[in-house]
């Protein structure tokens, strides 16, 4: 045998041992938890027994104590109401601060029959870490932003009941404009490490608020703002800039929205902020630029209506003037036929309460940074492959060239907005819901 490899065996020989015992440290360690873990039981079963508490997650059945005045500890049966939920520990109304990368999700909103949502993967980690002390509609859950399929956030806000260490927080918090003791924040759960360590590397709570117990994630908003990226080619931004102001103020947007008549009975949002700014980040000279869309509320799919008007208008196929013509419903009361933006490049940047104030632990702040930082490398080195693989394309041919060359690439014709066909009206979809009652 080589001496390299005698040398390879004897290092992986060294490894296998060095494993070895820390299997054996672990499992001391494990014994020694398990160990502290039976003690709390068997106090919270005493307590229990000693109270008369039945509550709804423990049913305990207590042997008749000895002549001798000793009690001994008979079966205990233990129901779970379910999984992960622990309704008898103390509890607090908080407000999480969620961030995730959209692409692979069907959504936030885990409503419809279609997996993975930000929403249901949220929960798991929630159920994992026993955080719940009830089912969702139980523990006052809310959501602030109901964001489509692939659509991403780095503000998303959830409200909902959750277990606490402390005992004073078990009914109420501190209403709106009231401030909560620091010894709150500080000797509670740190919901934001404990989730980040359970959730799926896309998806990241990154801050946390104690919220009054009439607080809801979507009514208690005040306004929210939306960001969608895009290459700016040969966009007139100039003109989707000043186009894009007339979004702002109070109008109704149904041409620019996916029109629910059976839910949705007003269209009027009011737009309080419109601008388009470039992005630090640029390719082959083509500059990455961003629209930012603040209101106090959005319809279905408005924004991303909004933006595919706006990129019409910065391709010179469509006037500035069609946003005041799209906007006025008694003129224009048919929305007409066009295709959204992409949803991807479309980000839910914040949703803003009064009386909130969001907090993360240093520790859970480093994790968090740290996790991003390498989130983001990690797309860096990809780009960096394709944009290898983009370098190392085989040249084409001259006389692919010369053909290439001698070819006009021929641009897919457009047909005018107010040329195309129409979608029908609220009321002719109101009139047609009432027909199947």
């Amino acid at each position: 045998m080589s001496e390299a490899k005698q040398e390879l065996i004897s290092s992986l020989q060294s490894q296998v041992e060095a494993l070895q015992n820390r299997v054996k440290e672990l499992e001391a360690d494990n014994a020694k938890l398990l160990s502290k873990l039976s003690l709390c039981r068997c106090e919270k079963i005493e307590d229990n027994v000693h109270d008369g508490v039945e509550d709804g997650t423990t049913l305990v059945e207590e042997n008749r104590k000895t002549e001798s005045g000793g009690c001994k500890t008979g079966k205990k049966k233990v129901k779970e109401k379910m999984s992960g939920t622990l309704n008898h520990h103390f509890k607090r109304y908080v407000a999480l601060k969620v961030m995730y990368f959209g692409q692979r999700f069907y959504g936030f909103a885990s409503d419809g029959n279609m997996e993975p949502t930000v929403e249901s993967e949220i929960f798991k980690a929630l159920e994992k870490t026993r955080l719940l002390v009830a089912d969702k509609k139980e523990s006052h859950y809310s959501r602030c932003g109901r964001t489509d399929k692939g659509v991403s956030s780095v503000g998303q806000v959830i409200a909902i009941y959750l277990r606490s260490n402390i005992k004073e927080c078990n009914t109420n918090n501190a209403s709106m404009g009231e401030t909560v003791q620091e010894e709150q924040i500080e000797d509670e759960i740190d919901y934001v490490r404990v989730l980040n360590r359970v959730l799926p590397k896309d998806i990241r709570v990154i801050g946390w608020s104690p919220a009054p117990t009439d607080f809801s994630a979507r009514f208690s908003c005040i306004s929210r703002e939306y960001i969608y990226f895009f290459w700016r080619e040969n966009l007139n931004l100039s003109a989707m800039e000043s186009a894009g102001k007339k979004f702002v103020g109070e109008h109704d947007f149904r041409n620019f929205c996916k029109m629910d008549a059976a839910n949705v009975h007003n269209y009027k949002r009011h737009v309080t902020s419109f601008e388009i700014s470039p992005c630090y980040i640029s390719f082959e000279g083509n500059q990455l630029c961003a629209i930012k869309i603040r209101g106090s509320a959005f319809l279905w799919h408005q924004v991303r209506c909004m933006v595919a008007v706006l990129f019409m208008i910065g391709q010179g196929l469509e006037s500035i003037d069609v946003i005041e013509s799209l906007l006025d419903t008694n003129g224009i009361p048919r929305k007409p036929q066009y295709n959204m933006a992409p949803e991807i490049p479309l980000v839910l940047q914040s949703c803003d309460f009064e009386g909130l104030k969001f907090t993360c632990s240093l520790d859970a702040g480093h994790d968090l940074r740290l996790h991003l930082r390498n989130e983001c490398q990690v797309y860096q080195l990809q780009a960096a492959i394709f944009h290898e693989a983009l370098l190392n394309c085989l040249p084409l041919a001259n006389d692919q060239n010369s053909l290439r060359n001698g070819m006009v690439k021929k641009k897919a014709s457009h047909i005018p907005l107010f040329s195309r066909p129409t979608e029908p009206t609220y009321e002719e979809r109101r009139a047609k819901l009432d027909s199947r009652k």
